[in-house]
C-alpha cells in the first residue's frame, strides 16, 4: 500500500511554514533550474500535430494549464505555471482566474473566496465574512476584503486535499502584471467568475481588464457571466478571444437570468457575443450514476456549426474518472480529440502534461498492434485491471489490448486439477466468504498465517460451479478507488489446460507460468508441481514451438534450480523480493546458476520518501551489469499507485521506465496502457522529442523542494540481496499423488479426498471474525 499522502492531505501537512513567500524572488532562477532538470533538460519540440483534426479550424487542440500545473503545485502559483511551460506543449495557454482585491488591484487566485486555497485564515483569523455570491451563501476570507499588501503576507496552498501538501507556504499571491511576464511568450487566459458579486463591493472588472490591456496581451477572456462578455465585445483588440463558460446546466446565469441548460440550446445566441464556448466534461460524455459513459452529445457539431471553438474542462489525473477508460488519464483525453469521432478545440487540465502526449504523441499510433519487440507486454493475472483475476475475460480482454504474453500463476484443486488463480487462498480471489464453503476456513502456517480457504480445500467441480464466483481485484481499495464495479463477479475460471490452449490459438509470444509453494505441495500434498508443468506443456504443444516462448517464473530458486537441472527449453525468471534496493555479488552469481531473467518490483528501483522519489537505487545497473535482463512490475494505472513525480500518469511512469532502462518486459495490470505506450510516434525522435515525452529525473521534484529547505526527510538505503537470501535447499522429490493438467486425456491417479489436504481447527470466534473481515473487503 501506498503512503498517506491521499489520507493525509489536510492543511498544515507539509513541512514548510505558511509564510514563506519572502524567499521567492531570490530562489526563481534555482526554481527553473531544476525545473529544467525534472524533466530531462532542454528537448525539441516534437513532430507537428496532425492537421486533420475535426476542430474548428483544423488545427491541433490547444492545450490550457488551468492555474499552471495545479494537480502537482498550489494553483496560480509561479511553481505552477513555469513547470507548466518547460513540461508542455510550447504553445500552451496559462489560464489565470482573475481576482481584484479592495484596492482595485488584479490578482490570479484559484477562488475569490481565500479560504481552501491560501494561507489566509492563519494570517488574519479574525478576518471571516459571509456573502452572497451567485445566490449562494458562502463564509470564508473574501479578496475584495484585502488590500494587494496585506495579501503579501497571505500564500498559497494546494486547493484540492487528496494532493501533496509539500508545496504548500512557498509561493504568494501574483499581480496579473507579474503573471504576464511570467509566463512569456505563453498565450495567456484571463477567466473572469465574478463581475456582478465584485460591482456590488464597488469594484469594476470591465475597466480594470480595459485598464491593463495595453501591458498585458490577453489571448482569451472567459466568464459564465454573458452579460460581462458582453459589456467587454468590441472593447479588446480582435486577437482576443471571448468565451462563454458554462457551469452546471441547472444554475443560472444571473447576467441574464437564464439557465445554463437553456444557453446551451441556444448557441447562435451565444455566437453573437463570444467566439467559443467552455463545457464541462460531461456536457459531451455524460454518465450513468455508477460512473460509465453513455453515448456522446451532439454539442461539439452543434458549437462548430453555429462557428463556436469548444473547449472542454475540469480534466485531472487524480479524480475518479469513468471506469471505461480504466483509470487511464490519457484515454480520457484521446475520447475528447481523436476516438470519439470530433475533436473539441482545447482542453482545460491541471496536468497539462497528459493533455500534451495525448496531443502530440498519440492521436495517430503506429499501425502494428503487436509487434512482439521488447520491451514485452506480460499480463498480470490477464487484463486483471479490467476484470477479475485469471478468467476467460481476463485474459481475452489482455489479448485483445495487445499483450505479448499471457501470465497464469498456477493452483493446485484438491482433485488434483491444475488451474489459473492470482492466489490459492480463495479469500483473496472469490466471493468464498459468502457461500456453503466458508466452514472450510483453516490455517496453514507454510501458506499464511492468518486463516484462509484454499484452492486444495476445493475440488475443481466446487470452484467451477456457479456457486463461486470470481471477485475482481481492487489493490488501492484503501483510497476508495475499486475497479470496473460491473463487472466484479464476471468471467470464468480456467483449467491451465484450457489456459494454455487460448494462448496457442492466438497471435502471442507465450505464456508466462508463475510458480508458488512448490516445497509446500510436496510435503503436504505429494504433488510435484514442476513435473506436472513441464508434462501440460508438452500436452498442449508448447514443446519445441517455433515460435511461442514459456517463461517459468518462481521467488522460489529450488523450482528453478530444479528446472534448469531438467535442462527446459523455457525460459527462468526468478522474482526477486521486494524492498531490495540493491544486489551482491555472491547473490548475482547464484541467481546466474539458474535463471537468465529477473522480475523486480517497480518500486525497489527508487528509494521513496513521503511519495517523492528520493534516490535511484543501484538495483537495475547490478542486475543488467551481471548480464540478467529485467522485467519489471507491477504496473497500475491508479494515480496513488505511483510516486509523486509521474503526476498521476501512467504513461509517464511507463515511458521513465522504457528510457532509462532497457527492459525486455513491463508485467502490468492493463496491457492497453503499455501496448499504446509503445505505438506512439514521439519516443523515436531523439533529439528532437518533445519535453513533455522526455524521461523525468530520478530525484529532481525532491531536490526542487531543496530549493525551499522544504525537502522530504531523507532515508537509509533499501536492504541489499545477499546469497542467504537467494539460497534454498532442493525441493523434496515425494510425489504421493501427480495431477491433472484439466484436459481430457491428462493422465491422473486416484484424487485425493477434502480430508487430504492440510487443515488446522478453527474456533468459532476466529471464524466470525475472519467472515466478516472478508466481507468488508
Amino acid at each position: 500500500m501506498r503512503s498517506n499522502r491521499r489520507r493525509l492531505g489536510g492543511r498544515g501537512g507539509g513541512w514548510g511554514g505558511q509564510g514563506g513567500g519572502v524567499s521567492v524572488a531570490a530562489s526563481f532562477a534555482a526554481l527553473l533550474g531544476c525545473v529544467v532538470a525534472l524533466v530531462g533538460g532542454a528537448a525539441g519540440q516534437g513532430p507537428r500535430p496532425p492537421s486533420d483534426y475535426k476542430t474548428l479550424s483544423g488545427a491541433a487542440p490547444l492545450v490550457v494549464a488551468k492555474g499552471g500545473f495545479s494537480g502537482v503545485f498550489p494553483d496560480s502559483s509561479q511553481g505552477a505555471y513555469s513547470f507548466a511551460m518547460i513540461t508542455s506543449a510550447p504553445d500552451t495557454a496559462m489560464w489565470c482566474d482573475v481576482q481584484l482585491t479592495k484596492d482595485g488591484v488584479g490578482v490570479c487566485l484559484r477562488d475569490i473566496n481565500m479560504k481552501n486555497c491560501t494561507s489566509v485564515d492563519q494570517a488574519y483569523p479574525e478576518r471571516k465574512r459571509t456573502y452572497v455570491i451567485d445566490g449562494v451563501r458562502k463564509t470564508g476570507w473574501f479578496v475584495s476584503d484585502f488590500t494587494i499588501a496585506e495579501l503579501q503576507s497571505v500564500s498559497l496552498t494546494q486547493a484540492i486535499w487528496p494532493r501533496t501538501r509539500r508545496f504548500d507556504g512557498i509561493y504568494p499571491i501574483i499581480s496579473i502584471t507579474d503573471f504576464r511576464s511570467l509566463v512569456m511568450p505563453s498565450p495567456v487566459w484571463l477567466n473572469v467568475q465574478h463581475d456582478i458579486f465584485y460591482k456590488q463591493h464597488g469594484l469594476d472588472m470591465r475597466n480594470y481588464i480595459l485598464s491593463i490591456k495595453k501591458g498585458v496581451s490577453m489571448d482569451y477572456i472567459s466568464s459564465p457571466e454573458l452579460g460581462f462578455l458582453k459589456n467587454m465585445s468590441g472593447r479588446v483588440g480582435r486577437k482576443t478571444k471571448l468565451v462563454f463558460r458554462f457551469l452546471e446546466k441547472a444554475l443560472l446565469d444571473h447576467s441574464i437570468n437564464q439557465t445554463y441548460g437553456s444557453l446551451s440550446s441556444n448557441l447562435p445566441f451565444i455566437k453573437s457575443i463570444a467566439s467559443g464556448i467552455i463545457v464541462p466534461k460531461s456536457y459531451i460524455w455524460p454518465v450513468t450514476k455508477d460512473n460509465y459513459l453513455l453515448p456522446s452529445t451532439s454539442i461539439v457539431t452543434e458549437a462548430h456549426n453555429a462557428g463556436l471553438e469548444i473547449y472542454a474542462s475540469d480534466f485531472a489525473n487524480d479524480r475518479i474518472i469513468p471506469y471505461n477508460y480504466s483509470y487511464d488519464p490519457l484515454a480520457e483525453y484521446l475520447n475528447f480529440i481523436n476516438d470519439g469521432g470530433f475533436s473539441v478545440d482545447g482542453v482545460l487540465s491541471e496536468h497539462p502534461i497528459t493533455a500534451s502526449e495525448a496531443i502530440g504523441c498519440f492521436t495517430k499510433l503506429n499501425s502494428n498492434k503487436t509487434d512482439h519487440g521488447e520491451p514485452l507486454v506480460i499480463s498480470h493475472n490477464g487484463a486483471s485491471g479490467d476484470y477479475p483475476d485469471c478468467t476467460d475475460l481476463a485474459y481475452h480482454s489482455a489479448i485483445d489490448d495487445g499483450a505479448d504474453i499471457i501470465d497464469c500463476p498456477i493452483q493446485v484443486t484438491n482433485d488434483g486439477v491444475l488451474m489459473c488463480m492470482s492466489s490459492t487462498n480463495l479469500l483473496d480471489t472469490t466471493n468464498v466468504q459468502r457461500t456453503t464453503y466458508n466452514s472450510l476456513v483453516s490455517v496453514v502456517p507454510d501458506i499464511q498465517p492468518q486463516p484462509g480457504i484454499f484452492t486444495f480445500n476445493l475440488t475443481w467441480s466446487d470452484i467451477n460451479s456457479n456457486v463461486l464466483k470470481p471477485k475482481i481485484s481492487s489493490p488501492v481499495s484503501g483510497y476508495f478507488l475499486v475497479r470496473n464495479p460491473r463487472y466484479t463477479n464476471q468471467g470464468k475460471f480456467l483449467k491451465l489446460s484450457d489456459f494454455l490452449a487460448i494462448a496457442m490459438d492466438k497471435d502471442l509470444s507465450g505464456v508466462m507460468i508463475i510458480i508458488e509453494n512448490a516445497a509446500f505441495l510436496v510435503n503436504s500434498l505429494g504433488i510435484d508441481i514442476v513435473d506436472s508443468l513441464t508434462t501440460a506443456l508438452s500436452a498442449a504443444g508448447f514443446d519445441n514451438h517455433p515460435t511461442k516462448e514459456v517463461l517459468i517464473k518462481s521467488k522460489d530458486s529450488d523450482v528453478l534450480v530444479k528446472l534448469k537441472q531438467q535442462k527446459t527449453k523455457c525460459k527462468l525468471v526468478y522474482t526477486l523480493p521486494s524492498g531490495i534496493g540493491d544486489a551482491s555479488n555472491s547473490s548475482l552469481k547464484d541467481i546466474k546458476k539458474f535463471a537468465e531473467y529477473v522480475a523486480v518490483d517497480s518500486k525497489s528501483v527508487f528509494t521513496l520518501s513521503s511519495d517523492f522519489i528520493i534516490r535511484q537505487n543501484s538495483l537495475v545497473q547490478d542486475l543488467q551489469s551481471a548480464g540478467l535482463a529485467l522485467y519489471a512490475e507491477v504496473f497500475q494505472n491508479e494515480f496513488v499507485a505511483q510516486p509523486l513525480d509521474f503526476f498521476g500518469d501512467e504513461t509517464v511512469e511507463i515511458n521513465y521506465y522504457i528510457q532509462s532502462f532497457n527492459l525486455s518486459g513491463i508485467i502490468t495490470d492493463f496491457p492497453k496502457t503499455v501496448r499504446r505506450y509503445k505505438r506512439n510516434t514521439c519516443t523515436v525522435l531523439g533529439k528532437d522529442m518533445p519535453s513533455y515525452m522526455q524521461p523525468p529525473q530520478a530525484g529532481s521534484l525532491a531536490q526542487f523542494l531543496q530549493t525551499f529547505k522544504t525537502q522530504p526527510p531523507s532515508l537509509p538505503p533499501m536492504s541489499t540481496l545477499n546469497s542467504s537470501s537467494v539460497e534454498e535447499p532442493p525441493l523434496p522429490t515425494v510425489a504421493l499423488r501427480s495431477v491433472s493438467d484439466g484436459s481430457a486425456s491428462g493422465a491422473t491417479k486416484t484424487p485425493g479426498t477434502p480430508s487430504d489436504a492440510p487443515t488446522a481447527t478453527v474456533n468459532a470466534g476466529m471464524l466470525l471474525v475472519m467472515v466478516f473481515t472478508a466481507l468488508l473487503i
